[in-house]
């Protein structure tokens, strides 16, 4: 019998590739979250629902991808990436946190709260209020 494969993308995880992955992570505006994945890994399908749990509890405020590693391969080695799952965030095009292996929805929010995120949302808010002002 033949394992069903489930998707690894969800309505709030994106799927991101080499022709996205410019525009929708590089050239974001705010903290991006990228899932670096396969389906053929256990830990990465485990991953899975716990980053799309995440995507549903920012409603936006982060921008959520998977990059399915066999698939992309050439992303999966442009960023350096030696195991499975890895989540790297991503602020202005730039890596600002990385975690390798399985976590669970405390260690992401850990990684979206670390000090360099914390200071890519305070930066963008105060560019806010300049640009209102």
């Amino acid at each position: 019998m033949k394992e069903e494969v489930q998707p690894m993308t969800s309505a709030n995880v994106h799927e991101l590739n080499e022709l996205n992955f410019e525009s929708l992570v590089l050239r974001a505006s705010g903290l991006v979250l990228v899932d670096f994945t396969a389906q053929w890994c256990p830990p990465c399908r485990a991953l899975s629902p716990v980053v799309a749990r995440i995507a549903g509890e920012t409603g936006g405020r982060v921008f959520v991808g998977s990059v399915d590693v066999d698939a992309c391969p050439e992303l999966g080695s442009r960023y350096r990436i030696r195991g499975l799952p890895t989540v790297v965030v991503f602020s202005a095009g730039q890596e600002i946190a990385r975690r390798t292996g399985l976590t669970n929805e405390n260690g992401l929010r850990a990684l979206l709260s670390s000090p360099a995120s914390h200071q890519e949302v305070a930066t963008r808010a105060s560019a806010q209020r300049n640009r209102v002002g």
